[in-house]
This record gives C-alpha cells, sequence and structure tokens, in this order.
C-alpha cells in the first residue's frame, strides 16, 4: 500500500474517545455503530494505527452548475491534493452553525 508522507498533522484535536472495539470481517470491513459520518478519509501511520477522517462529498449536480473558473479552481484543488500538496489551515467547526443568507 502507498503512503504519502509530510505535510501537516491531520489530526484536529488529539482527544480521542473509545468508542467500541471493531474488528474486520472476511473482507477486511470495519462496520462503525453510533453517530458517525457516511464517508471518511483514512490514514495508517508506521505503527498500523488507522484515523477516520469524516468528509463531506459535494453532489455531482452542484459540481456541475459551476461557473468555469470556479471549477477549474476545484479541480486544481483536487489535483494539489492528490500531490499531498496542502496544509492544515486548522479548524472551521465555530463556522458551522453561522445562519447564511441567500
Amino acid at each position: 500500500m502507498a503512503k504519502k508522507k509530510g505535510g501537516a498533522s491531520m489530526v484536529a484535536d488529539g482527544n480521542f474517545a473509545v468508542i467500541g472495539e471493531a474488528r474486520t470481517d472476511s473482507k477486511k470491513r470495519v462496520v462503525l455503530r453510533g453517530d458517525v459520518s457516511k464517508h471518511y478519509m483514512a490514514y495508517v501511520n508506521d505503527a498500523g494505527q488507522i484515523l477516520l477522517d469524516p468528509m463531506a462529498m459535494i453532489p455531482t449536480r452542484s459540481i456541475k452548475s459551476l461557473d468555469a473558473k470556479t471549477l477549474a479552481s476545484v479541480r486544481k484543488g483536487i489535483k494539489q491534493a492528490k500531490e499531498g500538496k496542502m496544509h492544515y489551515l486548522g479548524s472551521f467547526a465555530k463556522y458551522a452553525n453561522i445562519k447564511i443568507d441567500d
């Protein structure tokens, strides 16, 4: 398995809580129970520890409705992320409940 090295720490908060024991099934899948996200970016370290970082997915129809300049910017960002050219900007959690005027 190829691993990307370097870059900023992806751990936004080092205070982890045990949510239960997990085992892989015959297809090496892990089932998470409880209030969990549907999509994750998975990271593994040299010790074999796995970190699942919840992700938000963008519907294709939303991308199709972007203007050319914005779409080019999104594609550039995806390319840079694949190349490992990213850095941690801190948590944006404090903005999660801000009301946005449409």
